[in-house]
């Protein structure tokens, strides 16, 4: 009994006080906020602020003259959203950029699609040679690529007209015409775009593995039936994040038409990007604002939908 009784204040004495995880935890919390410390200050300064400070631009009526008094412009409330929807031009530029991504989008990922087939299942020599050559547009200079496709689509000594007039056929004036601008600028999009989303199925191929094809090809499944019920399946998370950063760089075109076209002909080729910068140009702040945060809820919306539609069920 005089052993027990002495030995439970030993026990006691070495059970660790309530008080000393708290006093841990609390050191390990102010170590991680110290640590995220300075992301949290420059995503607040450079990002967060800005894009607050933006939306709230959106609702005055700020113009270039106020940049000394910005505090003592007046609030219009949603006028500058009625405005911009109400404005030919912008609704011009929306069918526009519309008109770019339905057609280039799907354009895009059916072509990165069958490179990357074909590298994955075709072609075995020289594999890296042809990855780099598809991928060398993608971090190529716009005003390089626009120089090579301005020459390649100029009206009398193009390569594109030049050919076509071998087998008799008078090509048009591309970049001149309302007709051809924009599929010409579509042209040049998915030439320069399709080799990152090749590069991500090639990945998301060899991810797949082999034995679901040979189970296929021993069920008597053919090519075309192993790719469309075995392969495409299983490539939906790859297809979906494809297109997600596809359609969002799409959404937000502007290189293509302010370095190939400037918006023309008769703005035929202008975007809702090439307007808004536009509009910055002009002054017009809280304008140019409202068209940016209309174009913002644009691609939330899409890019929700293509969650839904191509999410894995």
């Amino acid at each position: 009994m005089s052993t027990l009784t002495e030995s439970r204040p030993r026990a006691e004495r070495r059970t660790p006080s309530p008080g000393r995880p708290r006093r841990r935890i609390t050191r390990e919390t102010a170590a991680a906020w110290i640590l995220v410390l300075p992301f949290v200050v420059l995503f607040l300064a450079f990002t967060a602020g800005p894009m607050l400070g933006s939306l709230g631009m959106s609702f005055t009526d700020m113009r270039q003259r106020d940049l000394r008094t910005p505090f003592a412009v007046n609030g219009v409330g949603f006028d500058n959203y009625v405005k911009a929807l109400s404005d030919e031009t912008f609704r011009k530029a929306a069918f526009n950029t519309a008109y770019f991504v339905i057609l280039g989008v799907p354009l895009t990922l059916v072509v990165a699609l069958a490179a990357a087939v074909l590298l994955d299942r075709g072609v075995k020599r020289f594999q890296a040679l042809f990855k780099v050559g598809y991928y060398l547009p993608v971090v190529t200079s716009i005003v390089a690529i626009a120089v090579i496709w301005r020459f390649v689509l100029a009206p009398d000594s193009g390569l594109l007209n030049t050919a076509l007039g071998w087998v008799g056929i008078d090509g048009p004036n591309w970049l001149a015409s309302k007709t051809w601008a924009m599929p010409s600028l579509i042209a040049m999009a998915v030439w320069r775009n399709f080799g990152a989303a090749m590069i991500i199925f090639l990945a998301g191929l060899q991810g797949i593995p082999q034995s679901v094809e040979e189970a296929g090809h021993i069920d008597g499944a053919g090519p075309w039936q192993r790719f469309r019920y075995l392969i495409l399946p299983l490539l939906r998370p790859t297809i979906l994040f494809t297109s997600v950063v596809t359609g969002i760089g799409y959404l937000q075109f502007f290189e293509e038409p302010f370095v190939m076209t400037q918006g023309g002909p008769l703005n035929s080729t202008i975007s809702v990007s090439m307007y808004t910068y536009q509009q910055f140009g002009f002054g017009n702040y809280g304008l140019a604002t409202s068209m940016a945060y209309i174009l913002f809820v644009v691609i939330a919306v899409i890019t929700f939908i293509q969650f839904r539609l191509l999410r894995e069920k």
